[in-house]
């Protein structure tokens, strides 16, 4: 006999478990279906562990440069099993809790592969427990990273990001083939551990998705790590059969490293036996959904990296408020993407919301652009934290802030603030900025975008 439900969700990352939560706090009794680890691809193999071999990291390089800021730390050397051990105990205990907060909010999991075999109904593999669903079923099945198919993963000399969380040592040398945001968060980590990297990346710059101005300040940071960059450089072929693996670009030159990181992005993953069996429209290896996000079969909705938005935890979050207001009753449909906001952990951090200069530019809509430089920030000099800048896009035919770019020290931590004044007017001279702080930075390039700042020349 089949168990009988409101909703049930399939997948228990981001997007999965913020809708189960929301739909259970809106009253309707709710499942989650997950065939791996609660928490998913951001909780077990992305955002949590990442940004904590990030934060070892930024430990590590902040005692390399102790020495200019009067501090004389004689050796600095990376415990890795430590640090290892140490994410592996937050990973462990957010999913721990994660499990109680669903639990607590009287969701049933079910552990197993979610297999929608009507609109109205999933079966539950292996185990065929069937669930019957009177309001809506969510597809929420995440992405896994994408394989090269000349040179696929093997998971000991060919890695992908998942094995690169978990390496039980540090490799003496990494090429990391993909220069987008995965490659160079997992490239800032390993290089502040010791390890001599190298990004190759096919395009002409990395971090393609960010205005030009970013790529070409990161590329300077991070070849102060000692990262190697090579741009407009495509790998044709990884022998990996020597004691070092041998990367071949397209160019004829070879590059030795002990491991090649394959980072070139994520593929959304959903069962190819729901989509047979409800007809679901897709495009490519993503769901096609509506502004509801609803896909072409009514009661079926998909959210989060399965319908391929924004592949970010946020984003999966928001279009999960949207399901749930709509299967509670309401009428809700997801806003401007852009105002997502984009988020980098290298060193430094990028950050950006709304739009950049070169969709503005693509758009015909003349700007100004305002900026403001950490090195001439008076907490970002003390605390040795000089590089990067704020620029604030403004509408010239209507004085609206357009968008938002941040590259710093923890801008990911104040983006936030970029997206309430985006579609404002406000000059930023009635808001009063501690100071000194490192956030004066955001209203120096706020009122640079209307020609009023202070501590800048006039142009």
């Amino acid at each position: 006999m089949a168990e009988m439900f409101d909703v049930v969700v399939i997948g228990s990352g981001p997007g999965g478990y913020f809708a189960a939560i929301r739909c259970a706090q809106k009253g309707m009794t709710t499942a989650i279906v997950e065939k791996a680890e609660i928490g998913g691809t951001c909780l077990n193999r992305g955002c949590i562990p990442s940004k904590t071999l990030l934060a070892s990291a930024e430990v590590i390089l902040q005692a390399k440069s102790a020495a200019a800021m009067g501090v004389d730390i004689p050796t600095v050397t990376p415990n890795w099993g430590k640090i290892q051990q140490r994410k592996d105990a937050i990973v462990a205990g957010f999913r721990k809790g994660l499990t109680g907060l669903i639990q607590a909010n009287k969701i049933k999991i079910f552990n197993g592969t979610g297999i929608v075999t009507s609109a109205k109904m999933v079966t539950v593999e292996p185990e065929k427990i069937q669930l019957e669903v009177s309001k809506g079923i969510i597809i929420a099945t995440g992405s896994i990273p994408i394989e090269i198919p000349a040179f696929p993963f093997d998971g000991k000399t060919i890695i992908s990001s998942n094995e690169a969380l978990n390496l039980q040592s540090i490799p003496a040398s990494m090429v990391v083939v993909g220069g987008g945001i995965i490659g160079c968060e997992l490239a800032c980590a390993y290089a502040a551990a010791g390890t001599k990297v190298t990004i190759v990346e096919a395009l002409e710059r990395i971090i393609n998705t960010e205005d030009k101005w970013v790529s070409q300040l990161m590329e300077r940071e991070l070849k102060k790590l000692g990262i190697g960059v090579m741009t407009n450089q495509k790998v044709t072929a990884v022998d990996s059969s020597g004691a070092m693996a041998k990367v071949i670009l397209q160019s004829g030159q070879n590059i030795e490293a002990e491991k090649v990181l394959v980072a070139v992005g994520r593929r959304a993953v959903c069962d190819k036996q729901t989509v047979d069996n409800l007809g679901l429209k897709m495009n490519g290896s993503v769901i096609e959904v509506d502004k509801k996000m609803q896909t072409n079969v009514a009661g079926v909705y998909a959210i989060g990296d399965a319908v391929g938005t924004t592949y970010l935890a946020h984003g999966a979050f928001a279009e999960a408020e949207v399901v749930a207001g709509n299967l509670a009753g309401g009428n809700t449909e997801m806003g401007d993407y852009s105002l997502i906001p984009q988020a980098v952990y290298t060193f430094p951090e990028i950050a950006s919301v709304g739009k950049s200069e070169q969709m503005c530019a693509d758009e015909g809509i003349e700007i100004t652009v305002g900026r403001g430089f950490f090195r001439g920030n008076g907490r970002s000099l003390a605390h040795n934290e000089t590089a990067g800048e704020i620029r604030v896009i403004r509408d010239k035919a209507n004085d609206k802030i357009l968008g938002v770019t941040m590259v710093g020290a923890n801008v990911t931590e104040f983006i936030a603030a970029g997206r309430l004044i985006i579609g404002t007017k406000e000059k930023f001279g009635e808001v009063s900025f501690p100071h000194p702080s490192v956030s004066e930075v955001v209203k120096e390039a706020w009122e640079d975008a209307f020609g009023m700042s202070v501590h800048q020349p006039p142009k």
